[in-house]
């Protein structure tokens, strides 16, 4: 197998989208991902990463509270009484939501899928961000669409936060499938992967434990923390680190990136930042508001259309 050192022709400027995106910045489409997709031609995308809806059940919800102090004795009934007596009430800044229920999973997102082959690049990759719920049905509709030996990884990653079940074992892992559209000819910049410190580095002498190990397929990877400035306030926002090694081991310096359920523009960003182009699609305004903030506040060159 030869892992690509060739590059697909991305001049996509002539696509329906009409406007070519430089390096290092981002083009971002406020729209119906399954419309939007059909705006941009055959072969035109280098890596594809999506974090569709994991089907939950619920709305996915989060909030950014304010605590502040209150003065007037007239609103002191409904605040809580602080430090030195003083009182204090908490706010509601922002709320940024979508739903997560469907139906029928599979018919909303297969269209999608099918569709995302067809923009890829003949050296292309897809991957698919999901949880436990619908990962084992999508894997069936991925071999389905683009062959079961296009199958390239399951990627584990796995986390430790939050609360713990006393009924199962607590879930604390999402699993993000990679498919090459040729398996005989994709993208793998293995000088670009990250190395991790060894679990045991005393089996492994100085040297090797100086160095560090490539990552397996399982990712060890923290989620985003609350009070780290990498937080959007998006619900399900992924961290950074883990599209940084999609997007520097799966696509080379000026390539296109796409992700069409962009949410807070994680993608976007870890493309722009190692100079690649992106086109990030998603249809909840407020989540283009977020990615638009975003981008502005790290000096990303960004551009919406509609």
């Amino acid at each position: 197998m030869t892992l690509k050192k060739k590059s697909a022709d991305n001049d996509w400027g002539n696509s329906q989208l009409g406007l070519p995106v430089r390096a290092g910045s981002a083009l971002v489409v406020e729209g119906e991902c399954l419309s939007v997709l059909g705006r941009l031609g055959d072969g035109v995308v280098n890596l594809i990463y999506v974090d569709p809806p994991f089907n939950t059940g619920k709305e996915q919800v989060r909030r950014t509270l304010q605590v502040e102090q209150i003065e007037d004795s007239d609103e002191r009934s409904s605040t809580q009484v602080g430090f030195g007596g003083k009182h204090y009430q908490t706010r509601e800044v922002s709320r940024l939501a979508y739903g997560d229920s469907f139906d029928d999973y599979a018919a909303f997102l297969r269209p999608r899928l099918e569709q995302a082959r067809r923009v890829l690049a003949d050296n292309g990759a897809l991957f698919v961000h999901l949880d436990a719920r619908e990962a084992h049905y999508v894997k069936v509709m991925l071999d389905e669409i683009f062959g079961r030996e296009s199958f390239i990884n399951e990627i584990i990653w796995a986390y430790d936060y939050g609360g713990r079940s006393k009924s199962r074992w607590s879930a604390k892992h999402d699993t993000i499938l990679f498919y090459a559209k040729n398996p005989k000819d994709y993208t793998f910049n293995y000088e670009a992967i990250d190395r991790v410190p060894y679990m045991a580095p005393s089996l492994v002498g100085e040297e090797k434990a100086k160095r560090g190990k490539t990552p397996t397929d399982v990712w060890w990877q923290t989620i985003v923390p609350t009070n780290s400035k990498e937080k959007t306030g998006y619900p399900t926002q992924k961290p950074l680190a883990i599209l940084e090694r999609i997007v520097k081991v799966h696509s080379n310096a000026g390539e296109l990136v796409l992700d069409f359920f962009a949410g807070s523009g994680t993608t976007g960003l870890a493309a722009a930042q190692n100079g690649r182009r992106c086109i990030l699609v998603d249809e909840n305004p407020e989540a283009v508001a977020v990615i638009e903030r975003r981008f502005e506040d790290a000096g990303v060159a960004c551009k919406k259309v509609v």
